[in-house]
Parts: C-alpha cells; structure tokens; sequence
C-alpha cells in the first residue's frame, strides 16, 4: 500500500491512537497521564484487564489493517528485532520518527504487543539470534582464541540457519581455567535471548553444585530430564549449559543423551536445542600444541582446528576417570564441535585488564596494565609464557589502582 494511500493514512491514525492510549490518553485519564484519584482502589484489576483488552483490540485491527505497518511499529521499537526487515523496505512513513515518541514508551508498547503476539524474525520475542552483535563482541573481547571465535561462529551461525536440522547443536569448549568458555557462554545467551542467562530458554547447571552427591544420581537423572523437557516445551530454541562437565557423573551424560540424538519421529522434537559442555578436560594437551608452535617460531594463530582437535580427542577418549570417556557421548559421535581454548600469553593478560578498566568507566596507563599483568603466575618455569590463570582474577586486581 502507497504511503500516501488512504489505506496508510488510517493504519497511521490507528497506531496513533494506541500510543496516545499507552501514553495516557485512554478514557479515565486526567490531564497528566495518571487515573483519577480512586481508580485503582475501586477498580483493582477489573481496570488493567479492560485497558489490556482495548489495547489487544487495537492491535488485532491494525495487523489487520496493514501488517507491513504493524511489523514496523513492533519490530523497530524491539531492541535486536526487525534488523533484516530494515534494511529490505524503506520507511513506511519518513515523516513519522519513532524515537521522537519516547524510549520508554515504546519499550512498554512493545512489551504490550510481544506478550500476545509474535514479534520480528524468530516468533519469539525471547530469541534474538543476534548473529552479527555475537561476533562483533567475540572479536574485540575475546583474547587469544582464534579458534574458538572461527568455530562458535561458524557453528552456531549455521545451526540457526537451518530449518530442520537432524539433531541438536551440541558445542564441547576446553581448556584452562580463565581462558574465555564461560565468558563466550554467556555471551552466546546474551545474544542469543533478550534476557541471557536470567531468560527462561536457557539453563545452567554447575556439577559439584547441582549434582554434588553420586548416591543421589537417580534423582539427579529423573530431575535433569524433566528441566529439559519442559524448556524444550517452553521454548523452541533452548540453550542449555554444563559447567565443569568433567565433574559429571557418566550416568547424567548418558541420561540426557536421548536428548542430544538425531531426531526420531514420534519423539518429542529437540532438534532446535543447543547444548555446551564446558570443561578442563583436555588443557594440558591444547597447551602442548600450543607450545610447541611458540618454540618453533610459528604464530599461535598457525595453529588448525583440525589439528587440535584431533589431538584433543584422543586425550578424551582415554580411559580414565572422566565422564566423556565413560559415557557414550564420544562413542556416538553426539558432539558436533570440540572447541579448543588456547592459553593466554602476556599481552593478552593486559588486553584483559584494559577491558576490566574500561568496564568499570576508569582511566588507565600502559604502566598499570603491565602491573596488572605482572601480577600473575607465568609457566612453564623456563619461558614463563601462558598465565597459569588465563585472565580469571584480573577484574579483582585492578582493585590495587583504586584511590
């Protein structure tokens, strides 16, 4: 429909009635915006359902009306949402600046309509998929690891693209403690569901936390299955969690293997699910490789996935006292990607305490971020070239240069 259309010009004036409504400009309002004086007290709920029902109404007749004008009004004023849409269709209306009406407005207009409604690109206004925010952020944040930004990327960036996949996205990050998995964990949630970590698509379990008792493991199993299944059920893209993963009983990693498996019909559908194992398991041989790359004169970033990760599944398949080896996670090939975390040389350290500084919004010197550096534990003894702590305790440190 033209712009200038009349068809346009009253789905404008529609929109325009119902942010005046979500401005104040409903029935029952005063001149400022707010009930009169008893309102709330006399009408309890019976007020805030009458006003939710018009503003349902309204909406109902303006997707109707004009769903281009519609998907505009609720995608653009949606943070992360609509992005695609902005760029295939001009402006609806160039004379009409959204943010003119207020940012926080619109947040509550969009809530308003996201909580019956579907909102932009995934349906869900709790998944944003914000492939291009991700690697933006994995580039200028995440210290070191080539590899793992090449692999998380590629990884989840297709396993999203795809519209039936035969199974579950299942990511298996290692290496020393401070290298960056749990920071690129919560940074996939966050960009990936509009609330992180605190979103109800995601859940994190801790092993010693969660499953600390091995004389509890049946419980244990019989709870983790049911969280899966009703996040699943809840969401249709969930992303679940497992810190320590080393620390897990074989027996939890074979329970929830159905749930990591190829798609079997009549089976409950996991397949838009995403599992992360983070885990110790396999540092010492990815610090090897790591090493001797640096000893030959050869660039870190020399270094191949496929190398790697060859290396790093042979350490895992192992016989030992490790959950991977135990389980038949391997064995079944049920892990889609081993993503190796390379350990952290000196500049790196001071790439993470300039970060720590400029999070918190203070001035810095290259002579404090080489104090900071400083501080931690270098190895092997001889070159003294990976910090033994990745960067894990550097935000703490800079505690030393507050006045």
């Amino acid at each position: 429909t033209p712009p200038g259309s009349p068809t346009a010009a009253m789905g404008l004036r529609l929109a325009s009635c119902l942010l005046l409504l979500l401005l104040g400009g409903s029935g029952g309002m005063d001149s400022r915006g707010t009930p009169p004086r008893g309102a709330w007290e006399e009408e309890g709920e019976l007020w805030g359902r009458v006003r939710y029902e018009a503003v349902k109404k309204h909406l109902g007749a303006v997707g109707a009306l004009s769903k281009q004008y519609w998907q505009y009004l609720a995608c653009k004023v949606w943070q992360g949402g609509g992005e695609e849409e902005k760029e295939k269709e001009p402006l609806p209306f160039p004379g009409w600046s959204l943010p003119l009406v207020g940012q926080n407005y619109l947040e509550i207009f969009s809530a308003w309509y996201c909580s019956f409604g579907k909102c932009c690109q995934t349906g869900d206004c709790r998944i944003v998929n914000n492939i291009t925010g991700l690697e933006s952020d994995l580039n200028g944040q995440l210290h070191g690891q080539h590899l793992a930004k090449e692999v998380v990327i590629q990884a989840v960036q297709g396993f999203l693209q795809r519209p039936w996949p035969e199974k579950p996205l299942v990511l298996s990050f290692h290496g020393w403690s401070g290298t960056g998995k749990n920071f690129v964990a919560r940074m996939l949630a966050s960009h990936l569901y509009q609330d992180g970590l605190k979103s109800e698509c995601v859940r994190l379990f801790i092993s010693l936390f969660h499953f600390p008792h091995h004389k509890y493991m049946d419980s244990y199993k019989a709870q983790l299955k049911k969280q899966i299944s009703e996040t699943v059920q809840l969401c249709k893209q969930s992303l679940f969690i497992f810190d320590e993963a080393e620390k897990l009983h074989f027996s939890l990693l074979d329970a929830i293997k159905p749930f990591m498996a190829p798609y079997d019909k009549g089976q409950v559908d996991y397949r838009r699910s995403i599992f992360l194992f983070l885990s110790n398991l396999g540092g010492n041989t990815i610090n090897e490789v790591a090493l001797d790359f640096w000893r030959a004169g050869r660039a870190r970033e020399e270094i191949s996935i496929e190398f790697l990760e060859q290396q790093l599944q042979m350490e895992l398949q192992e016989p030992a006292e490790n959950s991977y080896a135990r389980s038949h996670l391997l064995k079944e090939n049920l892990i889609d990607f081993f993503v190796p975390f390379l350990p952290l040389e000196y500049h790196h350290v001071k790439l993470c305490a300039r970060d720590a500084f400029l999070a918190r919004g203070l001035p810095y010197t290259e002579a404090a971020l080489h104090e900071v550096a400083s501080m931690m534990v270098f190895v092997p003894k001889e070159e003294k070239l990976f910090s033994a702590q990745g960067c894990k305790s550097v935000s703490q440190r800079i505690n030393y240069f507050l006045p």
